[in-house]
């Protein structure tokens, strides 16, 4: 849910989400990914205090340059076990 809500768009918590969204336009480069990462790291360190983040990756994979996936690796604390979730993120550049 944090991933996939961008900030504003919940009233009462207005600064909530990710904002990965700004960047659905923009070119699947180095940067950008790395952007998205940060971002994603950021978002998941405020807003899911249930989770340890210990690593946030994005790549392109070969063969799809509209595809983004951002991998998080993180431990639940409770549990102290750890977990990886591959999040899909497609990129749709301007003009096409």
């Amino acid at each position: 849910m944090i991933l996939s809500t961008a900030p504003g768009e919940r009233v009462m918590l207005p600064e909530f989400g990710c904002g990965i969204q700004e960047l659905v336009f923009e070119p699947n480069s180095d940067l950008v990914r790395e952007s998205m990462a940060a971002r994603v790291r950021t978002a998941l360190l405020r807003w899911e205090p249930r989770i340890d983040v210990l690593d946030v990756n994005s790549e392109a994979p070969n063969g799809q340059p509209n595809l983004v996936l951002i991998r998080v690796d993180y431990r639940v604390r409770s549990a102290n076990t750890v977990h990886n979730l591959v999040y899909p993120f497609y990129i749709t550049e301007a003009g096409v």
